[in-house]
């Protein structure tokens, strides 16, 4: 199946994006997903290709449970290529007590995870029955981590060492990173552990550690940061790290912020592009499935960088230059994405087939209300930080999804939505412009 820019589940479910790598002259993005219905259960790894970050083939499931250790799923990792093979590192799970009525579900937490890894030749065929390996058995000792929440590896190559990092929780309900070092991939050793005093969620999911612009970046999901009731309690972040690749000491500060600003996008995970750029994608939370027939998409692919201590995250150019077609009102675009780009003052407002986007002062705001369905634990109206200076936004939007790039990616807000109306409507003086994709 054949899909273009953002990737979406083909059928069923799907979630965190897992093995971001580009290996061999194509890009391989795997996925979290479930591959029998349109919700949540047993995770198998899907597996989606492309030569260009815009244009996207599913391919077969790569992994699916055969062991006891993954008996009851293939959760979130990521991949790394040696020696010309392609490597994943996954985790594990296994049900000590599985819910009578939905066996995809664990009873009151009752199970564990490890670590596994599985290799391949051409990074299209795995075989699940003879080559998957434990790297890191379930945690023993609860002084280091959480026999159950210890999950998603994300390996990297240092200078003279391969590296891991993990998520986890302490006795006491604070989120915690083990970190980890290798020098064969196969042979692991806890090198150190970093965590906060200070109540930071509960768990940390989905761990990323990278360096860009001579900047150590860090960006994670932290469970239950949120407790205000305004949207989802999990939530991923970004912040500038301290990292001695020597010690594997990790400094966490206390700034940080939000990946995205509309709270709905989950779990990124990033890799280096064809031309060395570090580029992410992150998984959409979606309250229902759509025609009952799919749920899960990711965003588009964004090119991290920093400047002045701040993270910014700007669609990669890849993607940027297909929206070339230049339209003169919305319907132009049929079923077609497009993208609409003004500089936006003080007082305007954005009305784009029901969301609503407006400046108030030195921060943009989004009203999803009227596009999305009520009673869910998702928010309605979100707003980035105040942006000083003049301010210029680029909404892309898909029917599904909405994402707004305040002044190229300094900061971005994006939303999950449903049955958008082909109406745009606005109050803004300034030129806006509407681009569509040629295909």
């Amino acid at each position: 199946m054949k899909q273009k820019l953002h990737l979406k589940a083909p059928k069923n479910w799907i979630n965190d994006p897992n093995g971001f790598i580009f290996y061999r002259g194509m890009y391989h993005l795997f996925y979290q997903c479930f591959p029998y219905a349109p919700r949540w259960g047993t995770m198998h790894w899907g597996h989606a290709v492309s030569r260009d970050l815009v244009s996207w083939e599913h391919k077969d499931i790569a992994l699916f449970p055969t062991r006891y250790e993954d008996q009851n799923g293939c959760f979130s990792g990521s991949a790394v290529e040696n020696g010309g093979k392609i490597y994943l590192f996954y985790t594990g799970v296994h049900y000590f007590k599985s819910d009578p009525d939905n066996v995809h579900s664990c009873l009151n937490d009752q199970f564990e995870s490890a670590q596994l890894m599985i290799t391949s030749d051409d990074g299209v065929r795995f075989d699940n029955f003879k080559n998957k390996k434990v790297v890191i058995p379930a945690i023993s000792d609860c002084k280091i981590g959480d026999a159950t929440h210890t999950r998603d590896p994300k390996v990297w190559r240092g200078k003279d060492a391969w590296y891991m990092v993990l998520g986890t929780s302490t006795p006491q309900r604070r989120g915690k990173l083990l970190i980890y070092r290798s020098k064969n991939l196969t042979d692991w050793e806890l090198a150190n552990t970093a965590t906060r005093a200070d109540h930071f969620g509960w768990m940390w999911e989905c761990p990323d550690y990278f360096e860009v612009d001579g900047e150590k970046v860090l960006t994670f999901s932290p469970m239950g940061i949120l407790t205000d009731g305004t949207s989802y309690q999990h939530q991923s972040i970004s912040t500038i790290v301290d990292f001695d690749a020597d010690t594997c000491k990790m400094t966490i500060p206390d700034h940080y912020q939000y990946f995205d600003y509309g709270m709905d996008l989950y779990a990124p995970q990033s890799t280096v592009d064809e031309e060395g750029r570090r580029v992410v994608v992150a998984w959409l939370r979606m309250p229902q499935a759509v025609d009952n027939r799919w749920n899960g998409m990711f965003c588009l692919p964004r090119v991290v960088n920093v400047k002045k201590g701040h993270i910014y995250f700007s669609v990669h150019p890849n993607v940027e230059k297909v929206y070339e077609k230049e339209i003169s009102s919305v319907e132009e675009a049929g079923e077609s994405e497009y993208r609409i780009s003004l500089d936006i003052n003080d007082g305007d407002v954005l009305n784009i087939g029901g969301y609503r986007v407006c400046r108030n002062g030195s921060v943009i705001t989004a009203d999803r209300t009227k596009v999305f369905p009520q009673n869910t634990e998702a928010g309605m109206v979100f707003s980035t930080p105040e942006v000083y200076g003049d301010l210029h936004i680029d909404v892309y939007v898909n029917k599904n999804l909405v994402e707004i790039y305040v002044n190229n990616g300094e900061y971005v807000l994006s939303n999950a939505v449903y049955g958008l109306t082909e109406e745009l409507e606005t109050n803004s003086s300034s030129r806006i412009t509407i681009h569509t994709i040629t295909v």
